[in-house]
């Protein structure tokens, strides 16, 4: 189709050419269709999102919302406005665009719901409570479009599944609507398909394929002396890292942790001799700073940047020159989304380096580049959509009018992630947001919604929907604490568990400063700038699990001796010494050693299914040892290994690693241990059960921990099946411990196991070993640099001839 003289023009001013999937998503919209865009980064695939609808309201003049734009983050939709508001002036069009965002102001935000602009850009979390107001009936009946930016990085998980439930409530008030979904990092175009479309009708979707672009150019960066035994941060290539800065005009430097994003950064500002500007951005530093960063960025006054996820998506700085990736990338997608960020040109090619920590992250960046190289992308696993959200959206929609039960059960079963509730479900769901559940329905705080007199539920008092409106979300971040100085200036915040860590003198490193505490007065620790040492904050989150996919090409690595040829000299060393001393695994071959080692007995065991997953098998397994009179003493894990150490030879490791280990001492472990609290925590906090905030007043974590932490006991005593409790387990199986790829494992376990006994240490099983006492005194996001002399004598048992 033509485009519009206006838009023509502007193309041909620029020098530049309607895209073919471009032409292809106008096409997708001119007759009616939803569409799914799957572009390289580079590709114009915000222009192509917005160009249906910046064609039709050229031709179509309107004072009505038009378009609904979601990002999975703030910063992306205010990057997005700035990008749209220039075409739109440069081409003299009457639209008008806004964000809209926590950060908006109450009355620019009451303003949009009685004058909404003709593009609103927000995110889920927005969305959702202009969904709670009655006026979002007249708000979005004349809604044509949503465009969902970035979808691969919320379609997935709870933020997804709200979303999911908002476009089911958007097509019931447009019935007309058109959804859109825009990805550079999708493996499997018809699973969002099916996610994107109404009923889950992923043939009711056009799929548009970008045009390729430049193959980027990746290159590991090796240490000037040995590839290190064991560390995960990188940090022994600063020099190096610091040297690429130099080189470049801005540099992204990508760490897959907070506090590994703090020590590199406190790093390289040790060896930054020519004084060059460097910052840092992660999600846990006050909004102001990660703003100030970013315009920094975007003017160009940074040399280089060290970020975390926190910068993963979108953001369009098109003078970036390359992105260093600071310890394994875990996944090919993320490793492209990531060096996206560099030179964001179709035609010219992204420039990348990955710093591997270790070993094996060397096989694992390797690893990666060839998944890059063949076009690999990592798949995403998509759950049942989660109760806790439900309940959250039904007290929503009530809050916006009364509703009738069978009616919203069938529009919630046309959001993909929701048509497995049935009416017997939904109604224990309704039960629970009607009055809390059969234990809680005598206290009058948790009865929420009442009969209308005319076969709906309204909410039960009008202050509930401000209450609603002030407590709803879906991120529950751990308790924390805030930093500041003492004239009151703010620098972020670091997890409650961290801050009772710390007394008045001690020092820590946070946004990218040395800071000693002076006091700490409630949840706020006082702080001043020191050049004392300091220790790395450590955060609680799940560490970045390396994709099965990534995985599995390492598994071929190992099994493939003529691959090594391209390996550095000491890593092919390593590997033909473990084929010499025990074995190597072939794919889906599960090795387990057995050996002593210091007066212990050891078992390592070499799964490759992230250290999340290997964390929690790791507990079972010592909880199983016990039982079974083997005095197990403590265990360590990798991304690729665990090492357990014991007082008694293991002698039989298949009988460790069954399937019942999930049926048995899983749900012993998780009903005793603190991850099923910390799950109802959170469910209860998203379900509306406990509120975090009152009118001017913000409760602390501890008080949030402390009334959940009543209310769970309370229902496992007297409710045991409550939706909550079912939620938690939800939680505590599918998000905190990988259970699916150890139910996988274990399944294929006894058939797979080669079990080699060996009277010493083995090569493979170094750098696992190297942890041991570590973590718990230096933190997991330290490398070895100070164990320089315990990988000499490790290596030298495992590697040498005696």
């Amino acid at each position: 189709m033509e485009l519009p003289s206006p838009f023509s023009d502007w193309f041909a001013v620029r020098g530049w050419r309607v895209r073919r999937h471009q032409a292809d998503m106008l096409a997708a919209a001119e007759r009616g269709e939803h569409a799914l865009l799957v572009a390289a980064t580079g590709a114009g695939k915000t222009l192509s999102g917005f160009l249906p609808t910046l064609v039709d309201l050229a031709r179509h003049p309107s004072d009505q919302l038009h378009t609904l734009y979601v990002s999975p983050l703030k910063a992306l939709a205010a990057d997005v406005e700035r990008n749209l508001l220039g075409p739109i002036a440069e081409m003299g069009l009457d639209i008008s665009v806004e964000s809209r965002s926590g950060d908006t102001s109450s009355d620019k935000k009451a303003r949009q719901r009685a004058r909404p602009p003709n593009l609103l850009l927000t995110t889920p979390e927005s969305l959702s409570l202009l969904l709670s107001y009655p006026d979002s009936f007249a708000m979005f009946a004349g809604l044509k479009s949503v465009v969902i930016d970035e979808i691969h990085a919320f379609a997935p998980g709870k933020r997804g599944d709200l979303l999911s439930l908002s476009l089911s409530r958007l097509q019931r008030l447009a019935p007309a609507l058109r959804r859109v979904g825009l990805s550079a990092t999708i493996a499997d175009p018809a699973q969002y398909a099916a996610w994107l479309a109404p009923n889950a009708d992923a043939q009711a979707v056009t799929i548009v394929e970008g045009e390729p672009g430049a193959e980027p150019q990746i290159a590991i960066l090796l240490p000037e002396g040995a590839v290190p035994w064991a560390g995960h941060s990188g940090r022994y290539a600063v020099h190096q890292v610091m040297a690429e800065i130099a080189r470049n005009s801005t540099t992204i430097i990508f760490c897959n942790t907070r506090g590994l994003a703090e020590l590199i950064f406190q790093e390289l500002w040790k060896v930054n001799d020519l004084g060059l500007p460097i910052g840092i951005h992660h999600g846990s530093l006050d909004r102001e700073a990660r703003q100030r960063a970013e315009a920094a960025m975007a003017e160009g006054r940074l040399r280089a940047l060290v970020a975390t996820a926190s910068l993963d998506l979108g953001l369009d700085w098109g003078n970036v020159d390359c992105v260093i990736q600071m310890g394994a990338p875990k996944g090919s997608s993320r490793l492209l989304q990531r060096i996206g960020r560099a030179n964001h040109r179709l035609e010219e090619p992204s420039r990348a380096l990955i710093v591997p920590g270790n070993r094996f992250e060397y096989l694992e960046a390797r690893a990666a580049l060839d998944a890059v190289e063949a076009g690999e992308r990592d798949a995403d696993r998509f759950r049942p959509g989660a109760l806790d959200v439900l309940a959250q959206h039904v007290m929503a929609l009530a809050c916006a009018a009364p509703f009738e039960e069978s009616e919203l059960l069938a529009e919630i079963r046309t959001a993909a992630s929701y048509q497995w509730i049935d009416a017997e479900i939904f109604g224990r769901l309704l039960g629970f947001v009607r009055d809390g559940g059969y234990a809680l329905k005598s206290y009058d705080r948790f009865r929420r919604l009442a009969p209308d007199g005319r076969g709906r539920w309204r909410i039960s008092h009008p202050r509930l929907a401000a209450q609603h409106r002030l407590n709803a979300g879906i991120i529950v971040e751990a308790p924390m604490a805030s930093v500041r100085f003492r004239n009151g200036r703010r620098l972020g915040q670091v997890e409650e568990y961290f801050a009772s860590t710390l007394t008045a003198g001690d020092t820590f490193a946070f946004a990218g400063l040395s800071l000693e505490v002076e006091a700490i007065r409630d949840t706020d620790l006082i702080v001043r700038a020191t050049s004392r040492p300091a220790r790395i904050p450590s955060y609680m989150g799940a560490r970045l699990a390396i994709s099965t996919r990534l995985a599995d090409r390492v598994r071929n690595f190992l099994a493939d001796p003529a691959s090594w040829q391209r390996f550095p000299e000491d890593v092919r060393i390593w590997l033909e010494m473990q084929a010499r001393r025990s074995v190597l695994p072939r794919p889906g071959e599960l090795l387990v050693e057995t050996f002593p080692h210091e007066g212990h007995q050891y078992m390592v065991c070499y799964p490759f299914e992230g250290w999340n997953a290997h964390q929690s098998l790791g507990m079972l397994i010592t909880k199983r040892m016990a039982r079974m009179g083997l005095q197990p003493a403590g265990f360590v894990a990798t991304d690729y290994a665990i090492a357990v150490w014991s007082l008694r030879e293991v002698t039989h490791p298949e009988a460790l690693l069954d399937a019942e280990i999930l049926s048995d001492e899983f749900v012993e472990w998780v009903e005793q241990s603190h991850l099923l609290k910390r799950a109802f925590r959170e469910v209860a906090v998203i379900g509306g059960l406990i509120e975090r905030q009152h009118p001017g007043k913000r409760k602390t974590g501890k008080q949030v921990t402390f009334s959940t932490d009543l209310i769970f006991d309370v229902l496992r005593k007297y409710e045991p099946d409550h939706l909550l409790l079912e939620a938690a387990w939800a939680d505590a199986r599918e998000r905190l411990t990988d259970v699916a790829r150890l139910g996988d494992l274990l399944d294929r376990a006894a058939g797979t196991m080669v079990h080699r006994r060996l009277d010493r240490i083995s090569p493979l099983a170094v750098p696992v070993l190297m942890l041991i006492g570590r973590e718990s005194v230096a933190g997991p996001d330290l490398d070895d640099l100070l164990l320089g002399e315990l990988a000499d004598a490790l290596a030298d048992r495992a590697m040498g001839a005696h």
